[in-house]
């Protein structure tokens, strides 16, 4: 069965827009063969499963046959357990988020009755409901299904299987005879097809084949991890594997945006694919990543659709696919040709439950493990180094480098310290040791405060190139003189012309809604301010900053003092001793959709 993008079925533009900011370009094929035969008000009987992607399969096409101006129940979904009754009713509230007036509720057992009374009064027009539950209502007279246009039956196998036969008759046999009727079942035992006979019209037949998909060569593993911390997941497995060459699926471009930004920031060597992308850059990607330009591509499904790549070591889903054809098929990017392939699967909350039907649909074979530790990490990283170490030396592919060895045992150096000191360099640790420093100036600036100590003694840092003193995006074009017999400045004009007032503080001119405001920066010792190019308009918040800066350079926190924001620039003060690696690190790197440009303002300016 072949996908379709949405576009091409024949929806309205609310659910077009809805479905585009769920982040799918494409139906699935239960969907692509579903929809068209709903939106025609066919019945329909699909064989399919969850995890195949069908909700939204039925879901569409039952949104687009309610009257919003209706305040009566126009669909009636049933479903074998509360917890599928509120998957789905989640699944139709971001469907028709965009049809304004449409209102859904799960009915339930084990939910307040008085919730769902409020619900049902206030005229939802779609319920999702268990059938005893259904059945109560029904029986009390607050569910009423006189204008039901649309009844679907989702899960009907497992309904049976749970003794909701005479309870699923019930309430058809209380349905409109003009509705239309879908069923969806993953098996067609004769109790079903008894119903389907009884209860449809002329039914037309979708069957989605659950496919052998296992890749024998990939091996596939999936951990339940909180969505704030997947991208901290993320860089852990990349280090502590080793991997550098592979794919990292999402399934929104907001997200591919969003994590490209983030990888960039901490030095991995990513770029990106979505639907928003142009063909020619689209092409450029490709290539380079085929030639190995870069390490990790993230990309939507569609986007990565013809990237035909051999050598793959690793895919990631850092977000759960749509289906389990779509997982195969991301999978299968890797593992190729004879060789070894991982793929790692990230899950948060209910997609837990998402995932373990896709494993049961798709036959999948996939392992949960535990998130590793940091000191698992730092561990494999030393055992990959001492593994490249080994190989090198049993290879002898090496220079000798005897006469260097010589001099430095001669000068009282031990050969372990030598062998020490290179692979401290080796592994990228070879950074200027911080010199010492006495133990009252490494305080923190809470504790001298409290212990009523002086600051630590600071020294200039010298800018990193000879335009790093200037801030040229905040320059502003010098004020055109008024012509002459023209109007006389005004009072703004007049103060801006003036300059600094005659106190000395430079400060003191800075005024905010007509009050004077000193600025929170430039004041501590021991700080260096630095310009950035974003501010108030940019909606930047001082976590923004914190943020970005501890996750480039890796330094701690408490490196960064006072932030001041403006409405086109933010002065952030730093530890005057990484003033100029911050700058050195953050220049360019993307905030808010911004390209970060830093500048020192220089001591007493």
């Amino acid at each position: 069965m072949e996908k379709r993008p949405f576009a091409e079925l024949g929806l309205s533009p609310e659910i077009l827009k809805a479905v585009d900011k769920m982040g799918f370009e494409e139906a699935s094929p239960i969907q692509t063969a579903v929809i068209p035969h709903g939106m025609a008000g066919k019945d329909v009987v699909g064989q399919s499963a969850t995890g195949s992607g069908k909700t939204a399969a039925f879901a569409i096409p039952a949104i687009e046959k309610v009257d919003v101006k209706l305040r009566k129940v126009q669909v009636l979904v049933l479903c074998p357990t509360r917890e599928l009754a509120v998957q789905v009713s989640e699944e139709f509230g971001k469907l028709a988020f965009f049809k304004k007036g449409l209102m859904e509720v799960p009915i339930y057992g084990g939910q307040s009755y008085e919730r769902q009374f409020r619900a049902l009064d206030a005229g939802a027009q779609v319920v999702i409901g268990t059938p005893g539950r259904v059945m109560d209502h029904m029986a009390r007279g607050s569910l009423k299904l006189d204008a039901l246009k649309v009844v679907i039956l989702d899960e009907a196998d497992r309904m049976l299987d749970m003794g909701f036969r005479d309870d699923i008759e019930h309430i058809l046999k209380s349905v409109p005879e003009q509705r239309q009727c879908l069923f969806f079942s993953a098996t067609m035992p004769r109790a079903i097809q008894d119903l389907i006979k009884h209860y449809t019209r002329d039914p037309v037949w979708i069957r989605i084949e659950a496919h052998a998909q296992n890749a024998p060569q990939v091996e596939q593993i999936y951990f339940e991890v909180d969505r704030r911390s997947k991208i901290e997941l993320l860089t852990r497995l990349i280090d502590l594997h080793d991997f550098r060459f592979g794919i990292i699926f999402c399934s929104t471009k907001i997200m591919v945006d969003e994590l490209d930004e983030h990888l960039h920031a901490r030095g991995y060597s990513v770029d990106r694919l979505h639907g928003d992308i142009t063909q020619a850059t689209r092409t450029r990607v490709m290539d380079k990543f085929r030639r190995r330009g870069f390490e990790f591509l993230i990309a939507t499904d569609v986007a990565a659709r013809g990237l035909d790549v051999d050598d793959l070591e690793v895919v990631f889903n850092f977000d759960l696919p749509n289906d389990a054809e779509d997982y195969t098929h991301r999978i299968g990017r890797t593992g190729r040709a004879g060789k070894k392939g991982m793929a790692f699967t990230f899950v948060a909350g209910r997609e837990l439950y998402k995932l373990q039907n896709m494993i049961h649909y798709g036959r999948l074979k996939i392992r949960r493990e535990r998130v590793p530790s940091m000191d698992e990490v730092e561990e494999a990283k030393g055992n990959v180094f001492f593994e490249k170490l080994r190989a090198t030396l049993e290879e002898k592919k090496f220079r000798s480098h005897d006469q260097m060895f010589d001099r430095l045992i001669e000068q009282g150096y031990t050969s372990t310290d030598i062998a020490s000191a290179l692979i401290h360099i080796l592994q990228g640790q070879n950074a200027e040791p911080a010199k010492a420093v006495p133990a009252k100036a490494s305080k923190p600036k809470a504790e001298r405060i409290a212990a009523n100590e002086p600051p630590p003694p600071t020294a200039p840092v010298p800018p990193r190139d000879a335009g790093i003193t200037t801030a040229p995006f905040l320059v502003k074009p010098a004020a055109t003189p008024a012509a002459p017999g023209g109007p006389a400045p005004g009072p703004a004009a007049a103060r801006r012309d003036a300059g600094p007032p005659p106190t000395g503080d430079k400060f003191a001119a800075q005024k905010r809604g007509g009050f004077e405001r000193k600025p929170r920066t430039g004041r501590e010792p021991g700080f260096t301010t630095i310009v950035f190019n974003v501010g108030r308009q940019h909606l930047v918040t001082p976590a923004d900053l914190v943020g970005k800066i501890a996750g480039v350079t890796r330094l701690p926190a408490n490196v960064v003092g006072a932030i001041d924001i403006h409405e086109e620039h933010t002065n952030v003060d730093v530890a005057t001793e990484h003033a100029a690696a911050i700058v050195a690190k953050l220049a360019g790197i993307r905030v808010k959709s911004q390209s970060l440009k830093l500048a020192m303002v220089p001591p007493g300016a």
